[in-house]
């Protein structure tokens, strides 16, 4: 059985850092591309930061300085660490990991950013 379980949301202010996780389980997680994706309250879900299997890294135009996405193969886990937290980057957070045609979410994470 597959699962992916995010972690380490929560309510932070602007300006501060998170770090979320994404423990996996049931898959050779190190053959998997990791994901970061969020999803605003109205607005379509999007693709925030991406990591390979090789470890190559992509981002979101407007989180580019600010998060870093990591995987540690080891721990079966992914994470985004994000830094210099914006309201606007309030959402819920999915991980995802794909393998050929095979792609699994977690159940999300909220992070919300407000003083």
């Amino acid at each position: 059985q597959v699962q992916l379980v995010e972690s380490g949301g929560g309510l932070v202010q602007p300006g501060g850092s998170l770090r979320l996780s994404c423990a996996a389980s049931g898959i050779i997680f190190s053959a998997y591309n990791m994901a970061w994706y969020r999803q605003a309250p109205g607005k379509q879900r999007e693709l925030v930061a991406i990591i390979t299997r090789g470890g190559s890294t992509d981002y979101l135009n407007s989180v580019k300085g600010r998060f870093t996405i990591s995987r540690d193969n080891s721990k079966n886990t992914a994470y985004l660490q994000m830094n210099s937290l914006k309201p606007e980057d309030t959402a819920v957070y999915y991980c995802k990991g794909s393998y050929n045609q095979n792609n699994y979410w977690g159940q999300g994470t909220q992070v919300t950013v407000s003083s």
